[in-house]
């Protein structure tokens, strides 16, 4: 297999800290819509951070055993033995296999994976308040479509790969789980309906009260009608919220942004604000330190934020 990318696709890759901005590698899958007529492609969109290299189609026979229908076996590739998922059978789509096929091979989540695709174009730089929220759009599950990007005659969809994996791996063990008794409040930030249902789910076990929201900008507003709430009744506004987590990519604005707006509030920016990525990388965390968010924390991870969250929170009462 010969490589046809650049490993990691450059450095760089991470954008200035509170600019709301990603960068995000373009592919496509051809689809067969009818007998006789040439495919159609159907344009994807990944964050480049999360990719470590393109490679050759390893033309792989799925084996009749595979623990899910996109599963086509494993592949070496340097340390790594990874799993290759054919991606148009998870979109349901009907996608001619060639020999120009590639594999997008990334990392993420502490885990190495390919996924087989038709073909990549390039790399696009885009603001999250370009993204269009994901109506209408035909897909397998619309969970993993996070948002769309108008790029003039074809949109992108971005694609979330971690609710793709979620469904071979996601799970939490409710006894790992550090319950409170204080009947704090969480106000969480997430596109995706799988993380968001599985903080629920944790939050609920750790016997917090939460309010959930579909993006930062969402969250933004909701926070700052907090405010004007707690100041209208007198109150405080630990009184209505004690904690916010965010994950960082969402479409309108990013978990950078929206701890940049919390924390140079006078009155929110005590909240302590916890963000989570599938790649806390070293560069990525200095980011969020640069906007003060007071944890960072990765999702494989993500079975331990209720615990983390009354740390901080009564770290901040004393």
């Amino acid at each position: 297999m010969s490589v046809k990318g650049k490993s990691a696709i450059d450095t760089g890759i991470l954008l200035e800290t509170g600019t709301n901005e990603l960068e995000i590698l373009e592919f496509y899958i051809n689809e067969t819509r009818k007998e006789g007529e040439p495919p159609t492609p159907n344009y994807f969109g990944i964050n480049v951070a999360k990719v470590m290299q393109v490679i050759e189609t390893p033309n792989l026979e799925p084996p009749e055993s595979a623990p899910h229908p996109s599963f086509m076996g494993t592949i070496p590739l340097r340390q790594h033995i990874l799993p290759v998922l054919d991606l148009s059978v998870w979109l349901d789509i009907d996608m001619p296999k060639t020999e120009r096929d590639i594999v997008i091979v990334t990392e993420f989540s502490q885990s190495v994976t390919g996924f087989l695709v038709s073909g990549v174009t390039e790399i696009h730089r885009v603001g999250w308040q370009e993204v269009i929220p994901p109506a209408g759009i035909i897909a397998k599950s619309t969970d993993a479509i996070v948002g769309m990007v108008d790029k003039g005659g074809r949109f992108i969809q971005l694609l979330d790969l971690e609710t793709i994996l979620s469904e071979f791996s996601l799970d939490i063990n409710p006894d790992t789980l550090t319950v409170t008794d204080k009947g704090y409040t969480a106000l969480v930030a997430d596109d995706s309906a799988t993380i968001r249902t599985m903080l629920q789910q944790s939050l609920e076990v750790s016997n917090f009260n939460y309010i959930i929201t579909n993006n930062g900008d969402e969250a933004l507003r909701k926070i700052m009608e907090l405010k004007a709430r707690a100041e209208a009744e007198g109150k405080d506004i630990t009184e209505y919220v004690n904690v916010v987590i965010s994950d960082i990519e969402m479409p309108l604005m990013d978990g950078f942004s929206l701890t940049k707006n919390i924390k140079e509030d006078p009155v929110v920016g005590k909240l302590p604000v916890i963000l989570y990525s599938s790649i806390i990388t070293d560069e990525l965390r200095h980011k969020g330190e640069a906007v003060r968010a007071d944890f960072q924390i990765s999702k494989p991870d993500l079975q331990h934020i209720a615990q983390k969250a009354i740390e901080l929170i009564e770290g901040k009462k004393e």
